[in-house]
């Protein structure tokens, strides 16, 4: 197994509980559906798509809808949360990196903070290229890296083994100016916006065991640090320190930051 294979692999099993986070990531989703300007009867893909919050969120607005992940949980939650709302959609468990689909197909392919942890950006763009038609919109949201998610992924990899030199980390995603060098090959009109999400919680410590046990990347790191409970209390409590500069009234400040672009013709 490759190191990229290998990646995936622990990336899949990590995200597998992020279910938890759906309805937290649901007050996002129409935020981002909003700001690409997608309209009823566009052909669209959510790439990463988790549950199916973004793809959803879109249907109801009359969009032709499908969703691709990583993580066969998720996609299965996305289906059950598909059956449960009454809407058409079509997910399925797949790569970002390899997207199973024909190139020029969709009108709109948009991705909250998912295609950000594919481990190769330009092939990802590449890919979101290809199977976007001409003159088609790509929108996404990420973390701001100067921000609370933007710190705390950082703070993951400082505590982590270090990136192999092919892979990229997903917090360059949250830097204005290496998303226009990413983007400007086969995008062009490249737009930015910011809003934020209000994750309810009753204190950072509570907050952090959410982390802990469903965000993937961390998940991950905890259980490699189970024999290591000195780096493992330092790692907690940094994560705490940076939680409480953005916890206020039993809320945790994430800001994102959202892109829109168009396909060059």
């Amino acid at each position: 197994m490759t190191n990229i294979e290998e990646l995936k692999e622990k990336a899949k099993v990590g995200w597998a509980s992020f279910i938890s986070f759906e309805a937290l990531t649901s007050t996002a989703a129409p935020k981002l559906v909003q700001f690409s300007g997608a309209t009823g009867g566009m052909r669209l893909l959510d790439v990463a798509c988790g549950t199916g919050v973004v793809a959803l969120t879109a249907s109801r607005q009359g969009m032709e809808v499908e969703g691709i992940d990583l993580t066969p949980e998720l996609i299965n939650r996305a289906n059950e949360n598909s059956k449960i709302m009454g809407l058409k959609a079509k997910f399925v468990e797949g790569d970002a990196e390899f997207l199973p689909y024909k190139e020029n197909y969709f009108d709109i392919i948009l991705s909250q903070y998912g295609h950000m942890f594919a481990p190769r950006p330009s092939i990802v763009v590449k890919e979101l290229a290809r199977v976007l038609k001409p003159g088609g919109i790509l929108a996404f949201s990420t973390w701001p890296k100067e921000l609370f998610m933007g710190k705390f992924f950082k703070l993951i990899e400082s505590f982590s083994q270090p990136l192999s030199p092919e892979v990229s980390s997903p917090v360059l995603w949250g830097d204005m100016a290496v998303i226009e060098d990413r983007l400007k090959d086969h995008f062009d009109q490249i737009e930015f916006g910011r809003d934020t999400m209000f994750a309810p919680t009753m204190s950072p410590a509570h907050m952090l065991k959410l982390f802990e046990k469903n965000a993937g990347p961390l998940a991950n790191l905890v259980k490699g640090l189970a024999d290591d409970p000195t780096k493992l209390s330092d790692l907690r409590n940094a994560a705490l320190v940076l939680i409480e500069k953005f916890f206020s009234n039993n809320f945790l400040r994430q800001d994102f930051l959202m892109t829109r672009c168009v396909k060059k013709t």
